[in-house]
């Protein structure tokens, strides 16, 4: 659709010397901000030089060129009429987009589909979209529609994606005209449409689909639009797409606006400046904060690369820690398999010793028993054959001698098994050492244990005020973003009531400026207080974590305590068990001795006392009294002696003898001494 200019008269035109007289004027007025506003003086000087060349355009040409036939023009004729086509569209995108900027800054800023400037803005934005498109043949009929090129965006940038998915779900639009128009207002509402439109600009292979050689988006006044589009932003637009009739509307440019913005006084031209100066700062300031955030980042990067390399660092000597204290594991271990294989040797070799012991007692208690039924022998062939007793002395006598190396073998037997015993008991008195070093080795790793904890108990608490610490710095935080909020806020409001009152406002201006300052550096240092909070918080959670691990140690090394414990218990039971083995080998040992120890007494009987003859004794040994008829004589069976009946009353069992037999006096009392001094 190609639209008619109106002619306008020069004088209508203001001289860019009067707008460089007057923006001069201003900039000695507001010193303060020279430096902000110089790139806003060369962006107003190309809006007005652009808006006159607009003018003249219209006035030279007067009317865009009507669709002329093939068969007249030729193709220089048709590249020079889409030359002026780009150039008045360009200039109408200036100014739609001054005149917007201007009624949005006196408006507060806030838009609404209503607002006839933004309405006039949409229909030239879509004129220029509409410059150079091809015509697609489809079934139905030809199609020439600038919602093609948008729907690319989606596949170009995933963000516009919620912009395309609500526009085809709006079920009121049904051509693609609608839909062009409702994503354009969707774009300008979320403030990317310069974004949006620059994507498509760098991949003008895409829009070759679309749009002639010749077109306004493929050529260089396409750039030029987007980066007018840009100072949109400043543009708060709250459009309502459900009411609207976006199908049928007709895109007519109405020139009465910009008309009469070139008939008001210069005073007005003033106030558009100085809002566009105004807009010029404000987004100066937007890229003021985005390096200081872009060097803040930078610095942050930086410090994480330092923490980084301190993190592998302390990985490395965690590691180094990690195998010394495995080389002591494997040391711990290796000692502890010598101490058992000690232990073993040393029990093998007293279960030897004892087996052969027990061989040898064995065998002497064989001989013995063998000795004692030859005795029993012998005695009973003396009671029936007294005849025979000068021979059977002469045969006990060989026989005494031979019990006499029996007995002194015996003695060596008992020596040897008392040294024995004594090695056996030292034995244990060294095991029961170690045991005891074993139990105070597992004394202190419990104190290790519980020092530990009690560590990881008070890092655990560090860490949760550390957390504390933390919330209340990040509530500072929103504090102080709520404050610097409302300062802006503060600034805004009084930039737009008190415009006239400029010294008034570059007081409040400066102090909201040192406020700003002042809350930025209590905003760095308290970014850096956190930085140092959190590598606390991670040199700590490193540190709970190697007190983890060395506690799964301790509990490896407590189950070998608990494993060498176990080992003790059974080394002791078997102790106890070989100790009492040797008590009943004692015990054994003393019954042995007291039968030795009757066999000599009656080996000294057989010695020292000799059988009296019936014809060598008249008297009794005792009392004295004569033997007569009345007073028989009586043999004692243990000394040889004779007695009367009264002397040798008493009966006692002998060794020699199986029941009891007659003993005189004397001998009973002794015999008795014995057999109590035996029995305790």
């Amino acid at each position: 659709i190609k639209e008619d200019f109106e002619i306008i008269d020069k004088k209508q035109i203001p001289s860019t010397t009067e707008l460089k007289n007057e923006e001069k004027e201003k900039t000695e007025e507001a010193r303060w901000s020279a430096p902000i506003l110089s790139l806003a003086k060369k962006a107003s000087e190309n809006l007005a030089l652009s808006y006159g060349n607009a003018l003249k355009s219209s006035s030279l040409v007067g009317f865009i060129s009507k669709p002329v036939s093939n068969d007249s023009t030729a193709k220089t004729s048709a590249r020079y009429h889409a030359m002026e086509e780009r150039a008045n569209l360009m200039n109408m995108m200036k100014l739609s987009i001054k005149i917007l900027i201007q009624s949005a800054l006196s408006l507060g800023r806030t838009l609404d589909s209503d607002f006839p400037p933004l309405q006039q803005f949409f229909v030239v934005l879509e004129h220029c979209l509409k410059h150079g498109l091809k015509v697609k043949k489809t079934f139905i009929g030809q199609n020439k529609s600038f919602f093609g090129p948008l729907e690319l965006v989606e596949k170009l940038c995933p963000e516009a994606s919620d912009i395309a998915t609500s526009v085809k779900n709006l079920p009121e639009l049904k051509t693609a005209v609608g839909r062009g128009r409702a994503w354009l207002y969707l774009a300008l509402m979320q403030k990317k449409l310069a974004d949006y439109l620059k994507v498509l600009l760098d991949h003008k292979h895409l829009l070759s689909e679309f749009y002639e050689p010749d077109a306004l988006m493929m050529e260089e006044e396409g750039a030029v639009i987007v980066g007018l589009l840009v100072g949109l932003n400043v543009i708060d637009a709250n459009l309502c797409l459900k009411g609207e009739d976006l199908d049928s509307q007709v895109g007519v440019i109405d020139f009465s606006l910009y008309l009469k913005e070139t008939q008001d006084s210069d005073g007005q031209q003033d106030g558009g400046i100085t809002a566009v100066l105004d807009q010029k700062h404000y987004v100066e300031e937007l890229n003021r904060h985005l390096s200081c955030t872009v060097a803040d980042l930078q610095n942050k990067i930086d410090c994480l690369e330092k923490t980084n390399s301190k993190l592998q660092e302390e990985l490395a000597a965690a590691t180094d820690r990690i195998g010394s204290l495995q080389e002591e594991q494997q040391q711990l271990k290796q000692q502890n398999d010598l101490i058992r294989e000690r232990s073993e040797k040393s029990v093998e070799v007293t279960k030897e010793d004892t087996k052969v012991e027990l061989d040898t007692y064995k065998q002497s208690r064989q001989g013995l028993d063998e000795m004692y039924s030859d005795v029993w022998k012998q005695l009973k062939e003396e009671k029936k054959i007294r005849l025979e007793l000068e021979k059977e002395l002469e045969l006990q006598i060989g026989m005494k001698t031979e019990m006499e190396i029996a007995m002194k073998l015996l003695e060596k037997d008992t020596h040897e098994k008392q040294d024995t015993l004594v090695a056996l008991r030292q034995q244990l008195e060294e095991v029961k050492a170690i045991n005891l070093q074993m139990f105070h080795k597992s004394q202190n790793a419990e104190c290790s244990l519980q020092q530990k904890t009690e560590a990881i108990s008070s890092f655990e608490g560090k860490a949760n005020e550390m957390m504390s610490s933390m919330k209340q710095m990040e509530e500072r935080l929103q504090h102080a973003e709520k404050a610097r909020q409302a300062a802006e806020e503060r600034c805004n409001k009084m930039k737009q009531e008190l415009a006239g009152r400029l010294d008034t406002c570059r007081q409040q201006i400066s102090q909201l400026d040192s406020k700003c300052s002042t809350l930025e550096k209590e905003l760095k240092c308290e970014k850096e207080q956190r930085q140092t909070l959190q590598r606390e918080l991670h040199q700590e959670k490193d540190a709970t974590a190697l007190l983890k691990t060395e506690l799964q140690q301790m509990e490896g090394l407590k189950k070998e305590l608990r494993k060498l414990q176990d080992e003790k218990q059974q080394l002791e039971k078997v102790c106890e068990e070989q100790e009492q083995a040797l008590q009943e080998m004692g015990l054994h040992l003393s019954q042995s001795k007291l039968k030795m120890e009757d066999i000599k007494e009656v080996n000294k009987a057989l010695k020292g006392h000799t059988w009296l003859k019936d014809d060598e004794a008249t008297h009794c040994k005792q009392c004295e009294k004569e033997f007569s008829i009345s007073r028989r004589k009586h043999h004692c069976r243990n000394c040889g002696d004779i007695f009367c009946n009264t002397c040798s009353s008493n009966e006692l069992a002998l060794p020699s003898y199986p029941k009891p037999v007659r003993v005189c006096d004397t001998c009973h009392t002794l015999l008795l001494q014995r057999c109590s001094s035996n029995s305790s």
